[in-house]
């Protein structure tokens, strides 16, 4: 692995993270760049953190289901990072509702991990009060999806038995706290050094999957949210009621092939003729959601976790610690 590089500087400028070519982190550089010109319905964000997700991942190391979007041999756009929080520098024409101080939280059009980014207004919400930057910062991508897959794609109901393989991650701490919020019992599936920490936000029952074979539990679930992508549908699908919902979400990271796709298609192909209904789906973040989010962090029923904090410099080893896959809950960056 090496240290991001930072180049000369020029006139108008800031720092960000790059990368011009497809590889392990190591190829991250932080350089000098032009600030972002601003679109008519953009708001210039002067970032205060920003965190990790699968989609930094999968841009930068470029298994082959991501280059058709961002070029083939080399990457079209070589800015990096999605979730940020900070204070809005300026607005687009278009622009109601923000200002020049506010404190905001959402994402970026491309390339948060850098000191100013360029942020859709309709992907911005106000940061609630209560959190810190890093805090806000966890939440965009990860809380979002899990809470699409819990609402929109497995339709939860009050009472209902969830089943979350992967709760331990970014999008897994989330989901677990997201699914009590809602009303549903929880079984949480981990590892061993991660318990703790999902028992604490709140899971009915946890499974420690080095001990136990969650496939064999002696209960069924009305939804799963396959996080981790581990296991085969024929091996869950016995831990499930007749008519219930997958919303599959993730899988193994890897640094070549084509990442989780195997494992999506593999569901869906055994899961042909069965009662269960399997899904897949890509979260989109909007402005109501966060405003959700926000009501929720702020009345103390969701909170973010965070696992490690890297300056913007050490990119490189905050992709690196997430491709790993042993983060609990989330890796954030800091300016």
């Amino acid at each position: 692995m090496h240290d991001p590089i930072l180049i000369g500087e020029t006139a108008a400028s800031m720092r960000a993270i790059v990368h011009e070519r497809y590889g392990r982190p190591g190829v991250l550089e932080l350089r000098e760049v032009e600030k972002p010109v601003l679109e008519e319905d953009q708001v210039l964000v002067r970032v205060h953190a920003s965190s990790v997700n699968p989609l930094e991942w999968y841009g930068v190391t470029g298994p082959y289901f991501t280059r058709f979007d961002n070029g083939l041999r080399r990457p079209r756009h070589t800015g990096l990072g999605s979730d940020l929080a900070g204070l809005v520098e300026a607005v687009g024409r278009d622009v109601d509702g923000f200002r020049a101080g506010d404190e905001v939280f959402g994402t970026a059009a491309g390339g948060s991990w850098a000191e100013y980014a360029a942020a859709p207004a309709a992907r911005l919400a106000p940061k609630p009060a209560s959190l810190s930057f890093e805090e806000a910062a966890a939440v965009p991508v990860a809380a979002i999806t899990a809470l699409q897959a819990l609402r929109d794609k497995g339709k939860v109901q009050p009472g209902q038995k969830v089943l979350i393989n992967g709760a331990s991650g970014g999008v897994g701490t989330f989901a677990v706290q997201l699914a009590k919020a809602l009303g549903a019992q929880v079984t949480a599936v981990c590892s061993t050094g991660k318990v703790d920490l999902v028992r604490s936000l709140g899971a009915d029952r946890v499974v420690d999957y080095t001990h136990e074979d969650f496939t064999q539990l002696d209960e069924r679930h009305d939804l799963m949210l396959d996080i981790a992508g581990s296991r085969s549908f024929l091996d869950f699908r016995r831990v499930l009621t007749p008519e219930a919902t997958v919303v599959m979400v993730g899988g193994t990271m890897t640094y070549r092939g084509h990442g989780p796709l195997p494992h999506f298609a593999g569901t869906f192909l055994k899961s042909r003729g069965r009662s269960q209904k399997v899904t897949l789906f890509v979260a989109k973040v909007t402005k109501e959601d966060l405003g959700f989010l926000g009501e929720l962090l702020e009345a103390g029923k969701v909170k973010s976790v965070i696992d490690r904090r890297y300056e913007l410099g050490q990119a490189s080893e905050a992709l690196a610690y997430l491709g790993e896959g042993h983060a609990r809950a989330k890796v954030v960056i800091t300016l």
